[in-house]
């Protein structure tokens, strides 16, 4: 080889080796320190919050076993729904959101199932089994814009024997058939702002899937969104920018995922054990979260709203509406 070429070689080696460093550095997440405000005691455990649309925000105590309700901008919670056998309300629900119906929807994982539940604090379950058995420990939820209802049954934290899944139920039918499975601990779930791709978070590997939503409404084309270590990917949503916010259980952030998976921020919360995320407000400039080290429900202004959900109170869907789930 002529020592020109040498030149060249070494010289095209120092460019890529800069281009590499410099994009690694572009690459390296913001870390920004939000100004939390305590909205609430969040009881034993808070998870799930729920945005419905009027003024209100709602959240599980899964070990409390109870509902509680926020008035946005008010402080503290007062109790919306607590546990009880009879009539059956509730024994420990985790993630909620809210329909267009303007039932607040809930998995419960205590005697596991999805709950509908009235504003008049009555509740019956639309979901209890798959194929004959029942589920095992349904986590997060989602609709999309025709009102199919998509959550996440988490089963075992066992990274060699996933058995984790995503169940649709049919807006229409209200049959249940499964969107994705073999996931290693499932748990928050969201969709992406066009609805074409949905987002789950995988625990026990510690990562966020991506899959297409195929046109039964089951999920394709799995692979790894974004890697999370030193802790758990937890609840989810979308700003307007496309990004994913990300609650990082164990690793003291919400994580903010550009659209092609690269983190750009790093929020960093009040403790190390954020379990949930919501935008709220009229305008979904209010950023709401759920702690379960300081057991407490934050929130925070932010400059780029969240998206609004599909199905939900005041939402715009892009499809023909189906039938109450």
């Amino acid at each position: 080889m002529s020592r020109r070429m040498h030149l060249v070689l070494a010289a095209a080696f120092a460019a890529g080796t800069a281009f590499a460093a410099q994009n690694e550095a572009d690459v390296t997440p913001a870390t920004v320190e939000p100004q939390w405000v305590e909205a609430a005691d969040g009881g034993a455990f808070p998870e799930g919050p729920a945005w419905n649309g009027a003024g209100e925000l709602f959240f599980s105590d899964c070990s409390g076993q109870a509902i509680h309700r926020i008035v946005h901008g008010a402080p503290g919670a007062t109790l919306f729904m607590a546990a009880q056998d009879e009539p059956f309300t509730l024994m420990n629900t985790n993630g909620t959101t809210f329909g267009a119906d303007g039932f607040l929807y809930a998995c419960e994982y205590g005697q596991p199932g999805i709950l509908k539940i009235g504003m008049d604090g009555t509740s019956e379950y639309i979901a209890t089994e798959f194929e004959g058995e029942r589920l095992i420990r349904p986590n997060d939820l989602a609709f999309d814009p025709p009102g199919n209802l998509y959550f996440t049954d988490s089963w075992a934290y066992k990274r060699d024997d996933p058995k984790g899944a995503v169940y649709r139920i049919d807006a229409k039918t209200g049959g249940l058939t499964r969107a994705a499975g073999e996931i290693a601990f499932a748990n928050g779930i969201a969709f992406s702002p066009d609805a074409t791709q949905a987002y789950v978070a995988e625990s026990a590997w510690n990562r966020v899937l991506r899959y297409d939503v195929a046109p039964d409404g089951s999920f394709a084309n799995r692979h790894v969104f974004a890697e999370l270590p030193g802790g758990d990917p937890d609840g989810m949503a979308f700003d307007t920018d496309g990004n994913l916010h990300v609650a990082h259980f164990g690793g003291g952030v919400i994580a903010v995922f550009a659209p092609d998976g690269t983190r750009i921020r790093d929020l960093v919360v009040p403790g190390r054990k954020p379990s949930n995320v919501e935008f709220a407000g009229d305008d979904l400039k209010t950023l709401y979260i759920t702690e379960d080290e300081t057991k407490k429900v934050y929130r925070t202004e932010v400059s780029t709203p969240g998206v609004r959900l599909f199905w939900s109170p005041g939402g715009e869907s892009t499809h023909e509406s189906g039938a109450t789930p």
